[in-house]
């Protein structure tokens, strides 16, 4: 008979950071940028207290494009398009270029919250 005693274990595996990235995406680095700046959108509503239509407005979109956002559903949302609506809700948004460490193999993007 088996030994079946390890059979259903979890084998856990520490995260690079970026889900995305540990999902194997291949553009991992600018959906998790577009995650972070949504989430900030999501705060920015919550904190003015804001209703979905008065955000939409504001942002120049219509309300199930902010309930599609608010969501994680970032289909057709370019970075820009979510930097130009922090924006439109009073965020500013600052955006610094550097060179990339030689420590590194590749550039990143990389959205950092406050």
């Amino acid at each position: 008979m088996e030994d079946r005693k390890d059979e259903g274990k979890l084998t856990l595996a520490e995260g690079s950071g970026n889900v995305f990235a540990d999902l194997g995406l291949a553009d991992a680095e600018e959906t998790m940028a577009k995650a972070r700046l949504a989430g900030q959108i999501a705060l920015a509503i919550r904190d003015l207290d804001l209703t979905q239509k008065q955000a939409a407005e504001r942002m120049g979109l219509d309300q199930p494009k902010v309930s599609a956002l608010i969501r994680g559903k970032l289909t057709g949302f370019s970075i820009e398009r979510l930097v130009r609506g922090l924006v439109a809700l009073g965020r500013d948004v600052e955006i610094t270029v550097r060179p990339k460490p030689d420590s590194r193999d590749h550039a990143r993007v990389v959205v950092m919250e406050r």
